[in-house]
């Protein structure tokens, strides 16, 4: 297997954990603005903000989100793209006794690559709500639009230790659903599509709000785009 093909395989591996392999997000990583997670030659590549470091303020800092955006996510990219040549080289040596060490590497750190760039296009900076279809599926799979608020905001706040709340979409029941992830890639469902993510790594706020995590969370759905998790939304659908 040459580099190129291999690289290309373990893009698909490495985020199996979050999207299934036949995703509508998988099949355009090279056409997709900020989703494009990779090259043409299959490595991991972080694109610009798509706005200042300033544009979330006063609910997310300008230092904050140059540390989050630069050494955190931009460190987890990179890592992933060492997670990988690693395991070339246990293959080209045939020693697999590391292998599975990269693998789970690997799974971490790109899981953290695609969940971050999900998160920096579901904030804007300004106050929304949802509409149209995706109002629709709120209501059909929670009640309410504040049912659903409730519920993911519990369920961010409580992650242990650093992790995600994650709002999906499950193409096996055509419904929304909530997951709470631990790291990055713990407590996955299976072919669930992320359609709003929220940050609770400690990285994501303790200079602003210390160990305030909850106010953190609060504060979020003051700039949640729900314009993006929408079109994401209908991206998904797109699947079945």
């Amino acid at each position: 297997m040459d580099r190129k093909s291999f690289l290309q395989n373990a893009a698909i591996i490495g985020g199996a954990t979050i999207l299934p392999a036949n995703s509508l997000f998988a099949q355009h990583l090279s056409s997709n603005g900020i989703d494009q997670l990779a090259d043409v030659n299959g490595i991991f590549i972080q694109q610009p903000l798509p706005y200042s470091n300033n544009f979330l303020e006063p609910y997310m800092d300008e230092e904050t989100m140059h540390l989050h955006y630069t050494f955190h996510h931009g460190g987890a990219m990179k890592a992933a793209n060492h997670d990988v040549e690693m395991i070339r080289k246990a293959m080209d040596t045939n020693n697999f006794e590391t292998v599975d060490y990269w693998t789970k590497k690997l799974s971490y750190h790109f899981s953290s690559h695609v969940l971050h760039s999900i998160f920096w296009t579901n904030l804007t900076n300004k106050q929304m709500n949802p509409t149209g279809d995706l109002l629709l599926e709120i209501e059909k799979g929670f009640g309410s639009f504040e049912k659903l608020k409730a519920y993911i905001a519990q369920t961010s706040k409580n992650v242990d230790g650093g992790g995600w709340g994650i709002l999906g979409y499950q193409p096996y029941t055509r419904r929304l659903t909530v997951l709470q992830c631990e790291n990055h890639e713990k407590l996955t469902q299976w072919g669930v599509i992320p359609i709003l993510v929220i940050d609770v790594w400690e990285h994501a706020y303790y200079l602003k709000y210390k160990n305030k995590r909850a106010e953190f969370v609060d504060a979020l759905f003051k700039i949640i785009s729900w314009e993006n998790v929408a079109d994401r939304l209908a991206s998904a659908k797109k699947l079945v």
